[in-house]
């Protein structure tokens, strides 16, 4: 049975949705370690600004042109743009180009790596906010399976932090964030 990666990224949205609204401290240190709280949030909105525009056609260049700046209300601009964004994913076929800065690829691709994204960056928000740090099996189980034949080359893509050593029967989320360079085990 194919991955309903469609159905993961509302999932995954939900799931960063829920941790956006029990912030507290926009200034609070995340595991990524050159941000702050505001600075993560603002980063996945970023990425969820580009997609509508994304989707139809437009290249990097023409969507920066034309994006809608983020305003203050970070959790109000969250339900904004990932409802936007989740839509676009709704209406693209898998097959349409998807230009980004430095590749053009299929939406089911751009689809699969958004989703990750939100997925890391869901249990970041968490970390960083004392929240519920688990998140649905079913999402970790897909990108795991997106990652696992990629973990010789995260770290070399810039992206992710070298990963961190854990025990092969650690679960699964443990070792998903281990491979992109987060300490789970850790508690922040």
């Amino acid at each position: 049975m194919a991955t309903d990666w469609i159905a993961l990224q509302s999932l995954a949205a939900e799931e960063f949705g829920r941790r956006i609204v029990a912030v507290t401290d926009w200034d609070a240190p995340t595991p990524d370690s050159e941000w702050t709280t505001r600075d993560l949030v603002t980063h996945v909105i970023d990425e969820q600004r580009w997609i509508p525009k994304l989707l139809t056609g437009c290249d990097y260049a023409q969507a920066e042109a034309d994006l809608e700046p983020i305003g203050p209300d970070l959790p109000g601009e969250w339900a904004k743009f990932a409802a936007a964004a989740s839509g676009a994913w709704r209406n693209a076929p898998a097959d349409t180009p998807v230009r980004l800065s430095t590749d053009v690829v299929r939406a089911d691709q751009y689809l699969t790596e958004q989703t990750s994204d939100i997925t890391i960056h869901t249990w970041d928000l968490a970390r960083a906010t004392g929240t519920d740090e688990t998140l649905p099996d079913e999402l970790v189980r897909a990108v795991w399976e997106y990652f696992e034949p990629q973990i010789e080359d995260l770290a070399a893509t810039g992206l992710y932090a070298a990963p961190v050593e854990v025990d092969a029967d650690a679960p699964l989320l443990v070792r998903l964030l281990a491979v992109t360079g987060r300490d789970a085990k850790v508690n922040a």
